[in-house]
């Protein structure tokens, strides 16, 4: 019996072990490769170079930085508030209101998930080109507003909020908007980090939508950007991979510093 059990957790460690290698690998190659030539990056040295310095100012010198992040977290943040606040509310009203029709306005929400984003981007060029938003920044935040895997999310969570919580509060004369906000909210806030961190990284990593939508230089964002630098003729790849380092490091931080409540959230905890 001692023996079996041995055996299941070595088998589990190593294939955690695999699991976590093959995860961490890519980064630690693109940190090796950003230390390279971009010669040396193609022949496929995996040791340190000494071209780092070289490639950051070259990427400097190629990109303005500061307007590129600054584009990057402008959509990310906008679009990040914007999705969590209109999919809570949605969330929180198709659980906590019952109706005749509001399973059937749901099921067709949770239809839009099959829709595939190709057969949207012409229809959505089109309304946004009416619109006269082509090439903005609030092109490819309006699309994003209304997340049927959000709203889902939600509403899976809201299972779980103590109804006893809204009826004590209903007694004590609150209304419906003060319930979600002094109550709803404090309470999930686990599931409001979770979503925070998967909104922020969906916008922030978008990349198909904003090459559609941004046309000139001035209002790109670091994804189109470290994009352009790799397709071009002769790509620098030592530069290119500062650039890729550069554009990680946001979620990184984000994901390390709610690491925490983004698996209490995932979990469905409620406090």
């Amino acid at each position: 019996m001692n023996t079996s059990r041995l055996t299941a957790a070595m088998l589990q460690y190593v294939f955690l072990g695999v699991a976590a290698f093959l995860s961490l690998f890519p980064f630690f190659w693109m940190m090796i490769s950003a230390t390279n030539t971009s010669i040396d990056i193609i022949s496929g040295k995996t040791s340190f170079g000494g071209a780092f310095g070289t490639n950051v100012a070259n990427f400097f010198t190629l990109v303005d930085v500061p307007l590129v992040f600054w584009n990057s977290t402008k959509v990310a943040v906008l679009a990040t508030l914007s999705t969590i606040i209109v999919s809570s509310l949605a969330g929180y009203g198709f659980e906590m209101f019952k109706s005749k029709a509001r399973d059937r306005i749901y099921s067709l929400v949770l239809l839009t998930l099959m829709v595939p984003f190709a057969a949207l981007m012409i229809p959505l060029f089109m309304m946004m080109a009416k619109t006269g938003l082509i090439n903005t920044h609030i092109a490819i935040v309006l699309p994003t507003v209304a997340s049927a895997f959000i709203i889902f999310y939600f509403r899976q969570s809201t299972k779980a909020f103590p109804t006893e919580l809204r009826d004590a509060a209903k007694v004590d004369g609150l209304k419906e908007w003060q319930i979600f906000l002094y109550i709803y909210v404090p309470v999930m806030r686990s599931t409001y980090a979770a979503a925070l961190v998967i909104v922020f990284m969906t916008n922030w990593n978008s990349y198909l939508w904003p090459l559609i939508v941004l046309q000139s230089n001035e209002t790109k964002t670091i994804t189109l950007v470290v994009s352009s630098l790799a397709s071009a003729y002769y790509p620098d790849y030592g530069v290119v991979m500062i650039g890729t380092i550069l554009a990680t490091l946001p979620t990184l931080i984000i994901f390390f510093l709610m690491q925490r409540q983004f698996v209490q959230g995932m979990l469905g905890s409620v406090k």
